[in-house]
């Protein structure tokens, strides 16, 4: 039947069938011309396949191996295609035969294509395979070079510590051949002076809980010489993440080290007597301020040459190095024995530290071994020096001092020592310290400190022993002098009484303090500490005092109920002392007053009764007696319970000064007193500290867990 045509469609109708099977989605993007050019092609090769005589199905074949071509390669596509050739009645029963040409001719491209891009696949596989083998061999080629022939000791070991391979360097670091090393445990190789936590490092690397780590670390050679290296772990890893090995980098650094050694020991010691100098002194003193334990006690004695200008003045300075070299090596023998350091200040001026001294008897007897080892005279090539020295033997608690107060009152005492007569040693007065450095400072600086800023407050926190939590704060004034350092109250306060500077230093602390409250109360609210204030004699005795007050609390804003000034029992003399004027004006104002030191000077207790105050505070002395093994704890702590006892008794509110320990804490609050300070809850701080534990601090924490 040549030249018929599909029944119910010409040509062009089976071409808009076939535009717009071609043109749906089959999950692939084709150019609009070139779709338009596909669809014209295949179909006029299928309608050639139709009627063109005789019958060639390699047309429809053709057809269906464009498509392939062209990526149209879903078998949903090929599906409707097959549908809309047979929807087409074609003449000579072609139709079938037309349809499976086309359906054979699509497989077979299909087929061959797939086969093609198998072979691809294949061919770049086998590529990339190696190349991966090829590159494989380099790394390891140039691992094997590396590992060989690098400059620093290289190390790998398993996990379990084993050492499964070590690098040429790594045996001459160690002067061992490999049969030495191989197979032996990391854990073989410790020094006593490894450095802290290498260890815990090593043990965290192991167990995949770090990378790397590193340290400087000894070790010992083959021959048992200390070589110092600086140490590289790192752990390495398989494709899951497990750990695997560990590899080991060591660079010789013992050179380095010995020479950070030298500079060290130059840096720390006096180049003429081998001693410890300044700089080391403080350092080992400061130390023992760090974190010390309640009661520890320490002591100084402050060894000055008698005579020694005249020896440097009459027979030269190289004599007189002699002689401090020959005083040094004397002091050195008969007190480092005994566990002392000694040092040199600096000219002729020698420290003996005492480090966990048992008390003054302690100290005393280390100045006379000062005294006894300097007894006989020198021998320097003809001469016979006689040399003498006076000392200054200072013994105390920690917790009582700092390191340059401490310093100060040892050369203070030992120049009390050379105005008795030289020759000898003086103890520590902590009254004649005060006032010789009160004298000094006030006559010299004090008139204008004031004005050059040279004062500032600390805060000493105090706590509420029932639920262990921050209720008040006492501003503890500093002085920053520019030469004796930072000096604390009890260094200057007395004389500035005497002076009459206290009244301008007592206005200006209130000011600052007053200040400092209201701002804490502006931020954080109820949660602020109440202030305390201390007051001296003459303040709490001024009429002014009154007046100044209302002015401070007005111009800063302060609520009077959140301040408490403390004054000491010296204030008030008899029942009709002019200061009862002065505090009761004070109270008025909605202020409150505490008795400061309680225990320390009152001849007579009734006089409690006519004060204003409502609250006391237990001085410290008491409860830091209770730790001094030449007294009776027991009856201490019966002192201290019965002042509780009777503050309660008149409506008073009890603080314990002194509290250095938990013990101690939780023993005060079994006994009801309410509230206490001392280095157990803090020392003083800088605003910024109590500002962050007003923020920090939980609600209701017992004592017992500070």
């Amino acid at each position: 039947m040549s030249g018929t045509t599909p029944v119910n469609g010409s040509a062009e109708r089976f071409h808009e069938d076939w535009s717009r099977l071609l043109s749906a989605d089959h999950g692939i993007a084709v150019h609009p011309g070139l779709l338009g050019r596909l669809v014209a092609r295949t179909a006029a090769l299928l309608h050639r396949a139709q009627l063109d005589e005789p019958f060639q199905p390699r047309l429809a074949a053709q057809a269906g191996a464009e498509l392939v071509d062209a990526h149209f390669t879903d078998p949903v596509l090929l599906a409707r295609a097959v549908e809309l050739l047979q929807s087409q009645p074609i003449g000579d029963d072609r139709g079938p035969a037309l349809t499976g040409a086309f359906a054979a001719g699509w497989a077979n491209a299909l087929r061959e294509r797939t086969l093609s891009e198998q072979e691809a696949i294949r061919t770049a596989a086998d590529a990339a395979r190696k190349e991966a083998e090829r590159a494989l061999r380099a790394s390891e080629a140039r691992f094997r070079a590396l590992f060989e022939s690098a400059a620093i000791g290289i190390g790998i070991g398993d996990t379990d510590g084993n050492i499964l391979a070590v690098n040429k360097a790594l045996q001459e670091l160690f002067g061992a051949a490999p049969a030495d090393m191989v197979g032996r445990r990391v854990g073989d190789l410790v020094h006593p002076e490894d450095t802290p936590g290498v260890w815990e490092a090593y043990e965290e690397l192991i167990s995949g809980k770090r990378e790397y780590f590193q340290f400087d670390k000894p070790y010992y050679r083959q021959d048992g010489e200390i070589i110092w290296t600086h140490l590289t772990v790192s752990l390495i890893r398989d494709d899951d993440g497990v750990p695997q090995y560990q590899v080991a980098m060591l660079e010789d650094v013992t050179d380095r080290y010995r020479l950070q050694e030298r500079l060290r020991h130059q840096a720390t010691h006096d180049p003429l007597t081998g001693l410890p100098n300044r700089a080391a002194f403080f350092e080992r003193l400061e130390k023992l301020f760090e974190n010390p334990e309640p009661g520890a006690r320490f002591g100084l004695c402050y060894v000055d040459l008698d005579g020694f200008k005249v020896v440097n003045d009459s027979l030269g300075h190289d004599m007189g190095d002699q002689l401090l070299s020959a005083v040094a090596a004397r002091l050195k023998a008969a007190l480092t024995p005994l566990g002392h350091l000694v040092a040199r200040l600096g000219g002729d001026e020698f420290v003996v530290l005492l480090e966990n001294c048992r008390g003054e008897q302690e100290a005393v007897a280390a100045a006379k071994t000062v005294l006894k080892a300097l007894a006989g005279p020198v021998l320097i090539g003809d001469h016979k020096l006689a040399v003498g020295a006076s000392v200054g033997v200072l013994e105390r608690r920690v917790s009582t001092t700092t390191p340059g107060a401490a310093v100060r009152a040892a050369d203070l005492t030992l120049y009390r020592a050379k105005e008795a007569g030289r020759g000898r040693w003086t103890l520590f007065d902590p009254k004649e310290n005060a006032r010789a450095v009160s004298r000094y400072a006030v006559s010299v600086r004090m008139p204008a400190a004031l004005d050059r800023g040279e004062f500032f407050i600390d805060y000493q926190p105090l706590y509420r022993l029932a639920d262990g939590r921050m209720t008040a704060v006492e501003a503890l004034v500093r002085w920053r002098h520019p030469q004796l350092g930072v000096l604390g109250p009890d260094e200057f306060v007395t004389t500035a009484e005497e002076t009459g500077l206290i009244m301008p230093l007592g206005r200006w602390v209130l000011e600052q303090a007053c200040g400092q409250a209201a701002e804490w109360i502006k931020q954080y609210g109820d949660a602020a500490p109440q202030l305390n204030v201390n007051l001296a004699v003459r303040q709490a005795r001024s009429a002014a005092l009154v007046t100044d007050l209302g002015r401070i609390l007005d111009s800063t804003g302060l609520d009077p109920a959140r301040l408490q000034l403390e004054i000491t029992e010296s204030t008030v003399v008899g029942p009709e002392d002019e200061a009862l004027r002065t505090l009761h004006g004070l109270v008025d104002q909605g202020v409150s007053l505490a008795v400061d030191d309680f225990g320390t000077g009152w001849s007579n207790l009734a006089y409690l009764r006519d004060l204003p105050v409502s609250g006391l505070k237990i001085a410290g002395s008491f409860v830091g007696d209770l730790h001094d093994p030449a007294k009776d704890g027991a009856t201490g702590w019966r002192i201290v319970s019965g002042l509780v006892s009777m503050a309660h008794t008149l409506g008073l509110n009890v603080t314990a000064e002194g509290v250095e320990t938990r013990k101690d804490a939780e023993r005060l609050r079994e006994m009801g007193c309410d509230w206490a300070q001392g280095w157990h809850f803090g020392r003083p701080v800088r605003p910024a500290e109590i500002a962050r534990r007003i923020v920090e601090e939980p609600k209701g924490r017992p004592v017992e867990e500070r």
